[in-house]
C-alpha cells in the first residue's frame, strides 16, 4: 500500500511539471484523480483555461486556495501564451509575434471581417462570406478595394492617429462581431516551415520545432482576451494557415483542434487547415471525428512546373495528390477548398488555368486564388488585375466556384505568405507602422 501511494505521488507530480493550456477534460480528471479532489474540478480549470482564458492560477478561483497552491508547487502552470510585439495594419488587421518559455516565437493574424476566404466552401462560415460579399467580386474590384496594384496608394497613413488613442480598428472589431463573416485568425502550427515553398517568405526561416497543442490552442486564447471577443456568442472563423505545414505536426494539431471545440467554443465548421500536399495524413485526417475543413495549396497544374514551386511534389506528386482528394470523405454540404497563388509570368497563363480546371474536373471543390504577396527574398512577381481575372473566369466558365482571396495587412507582412516574424514592419517606406505594445494597449 505504501508504495503504492508513494507511486501514485511520483505520476502525480510528473503529470503536473507541465501547462494547463493543452491538457484535454480525460487529462484534467486524472490529475484530479490522482489529487484526491473533487471530479468536477477538472471542469472547472477547462472553463477557466479555456474560456476565461486565466493567464496564472491565482485566477482561477473557482479552485480552493490549498489546492491552486499545490498545484503551483508540483511545477504546473497555465501556460498561458505571451504577445511579445502587435502590429496594426492600415486594413484593421492585426500581426501578433508570439512568444515561448523556451525563447522561440511564431505569428498569429487577427483580420476583422476576416478575408473572405471560406466564401463557397458549403459552410456556414462560407454562406456568411458570400452574403457579406467579400471574396466573392471580381478580380478588378478586389485589387481596387485593397490596393493590391497600387502598391497599397491612396490608404489612410498611420501616422494619422495619435499612438495614446485607441487604434480605430480595435473599436470597430467590437462592433462589427455581428456583422456576416464575423472575424478570422490565423494561427502557426510550427516555429518556422520544412516544406520550402519557393514563393513564401516563412519558408527561407526553415524550421525550428513542432508546437505543442497548447501552443497552438494558447494563440487562440491570446488572440480573443486582446481583442476582447469570445465564441461562440461572436462569430470567430480559424485558419491553420500561418507559420508551418500542420500535416507534419499531426498529433499536435489534431489534439489542438478538438480543444479548440470542446474548450473555447469554436465550431469545426468554422476553422480550416491548410496542407502543402502532405498525402498520407490527407487520409488520416478523412478519418478523424473531429476536424476541420480541409484545404490543399495547389499552386500548378502539372508536376514540373509545382516541383519547382512546392518541393515536396517530389515525394507526393499531383496523381498521388488528387487520389486523396477525390477519396477525401466529404461531410453534407462540404466543400475541398484548393489555393492558388498566381505568380507573374509562372503559373497565372491561361493555358495554366485550363490546366487546373481539368486537372479538377468532376471533384466537390472551389479555387481560391491568391496574387501574390510580396516580400524580401521572393523572386516572383504579383500578376496584374487584368490577369487574375482571366484566370478566375475560365476557372469558372468551366463550372468551377473560383474566389480572390481578399489580402488583409500586406504592409505588415501579415498576408498569405509573408509571416517571417519580422520586425521591420512596412513593405514599403511610406508606410512606417509602429510597434503597439501590449502593456500599453495600443
Amino acid at each position: 500500500m505504501e508504495l503504492r501511494v508513494s507511486y501514485n505521488r511520483y505520476l502525480m507530480a510528473k503529470a503536473l511539471t507541465s501547462s494547463l493550456l493543452g491538457m484535454d477534460q480525460g487529462e484534467l480528471s486524472a490529475i484530479i484523480s490522482e489529487a484526491g479532489e473533487p471530479a468536477y474540478r477538472a471542469k472547472q480549470i477547462m472553463d477557466a483555461v479555456y474560456r476565461q482564458r486565466v493567464e496564472t492560477l491565482e485566477e482561477v478561483s473557482t479552485l480552493p486556495q490549498q489546492f491552486r497552491e499545490r498545484l503551483a508547487q508540483s511545477g504546473v502552470t497555465v501556460g498561458a501564451a505571451r504577445i511579445e510585439k502587435k502590429f496594426v495594419s492600415v486594413d484593421g488587421t492585426v500581426r501578433y509575434l508570439i512568444g515561448f518559455a523556451d525563447g522561440q516565437s511564431v505569428e498569429t493574424v487577427w483580420m476583422p471581417e476576416g478575408d473572405g476566404g471560406e466564401a463557397g466552401d458549403g459552410s456556414e462560415a462560407g454562406e456568411e462570406a458570400e452574403s457579406s460579399g467579400i471574396g466573392t467580386s471580381g478580380a478588378k474590384a478586389q485589387f481596387r478595394e485593397t490596393g493590391l496594384n497600387a502598391g497599397l496608394e491612396g490608404l489612410p497613413r498611420p501616422d494619422q492617429h495619435h499612438p495614446d488613442q485607441e487604434h480605430p480598428t480595435q473599436n470597430r472589431n467590437r462592433q462589427n462581431q455581428g456583422r456576416p463573416g464575423g472575424s478570422t485568425i490565423c494561427i502557426s502550427s510550427q516555429v518556422g516551415c520544412a516544406v520550402d515553398c519557393q514563393f513564401c517568405l516563412t519558408a527561407l526561416l526553415g524550421v525550428k520545432r513542432n508546437l505543442t497543442a497548447g501552443e497552438i490552442v494558447g494563440q487562440v486564447c491570446a488572440v480573443l482576451k486582446d481583442q476582447v471577443v469570445s465564441p461562440p456568442e461572436d462569430r470567430i472563423n480559424l485558419v491553420f494557415m500561418g507559420m508551418g505545414e500542420p500535416f507534419l505536426n499531426y498529433e499536435n494539431f489534431i489534439k489542438a483542434s478538438r480543444l479548440l471545440v470542446e474548450g473555447v467554443g469554436i465550431a469545426e465548421r468554422r476553422m480550416t487547415v491548410s496542407t502543402a500536399g502532405i498525402v498520407p495524413r490527407i487520409h488520416d485526417f478523412g478519418r478523424e471525428a473531429i476536424r476541420p475543413k480541409l484545404a490543399i495549396s495547389l499552386n500548378a497544374p502539372n508536376d514540373t512546373l509545382r516541383t519547382r514551386l512546392m518541393p515536396l511534389n517530389k515525394k507526393w506528386n499531383l496523381e498521388m495528390l488528387m487520389t486523396a482528394a477525390r477519396e477525401f470523405p466529404l461531410r453534407t454540404r462540404e466543400w475541398i477548398t484548393f489555393e492558388y497563388v498566381l505568380l507573374g509570368g509562372v503559373n497565372d497563363r491561361a493555358e495554366n488555368a485550363k490546366e487546373v480546371a481539368e486537372l479538377l474536373r468532376g471533384l466537390r471543390c472551389k479555387v481560391n486564388l491568391i496574387a501574390l504577396n510580396p516580400g524580401p527574398g521572393i523572386d516572383f512577381t504579383t500578376p496584374g488585375a487584368e490577369q487574375v481575372g482571366v484566370f478566375q473566369q475560365i476557372l469558372r466558365d468551366a463550372g468551377i466556384p473560383a474566389f480572390v482571396r481578399r489580402p488583409r495587412g500586406r504592409d505588415i507582412y501579415a498576408a498569405c505568405g509573408q509571416l517571417k516574424r519580422t520586425v521591420e514592419v512596412a513593405t514599403s517606406p511610406e508606410l512606417q507602422i509602429q510597434s503597439i505594445s501590449p502593456a500599453t494597449g495600443g
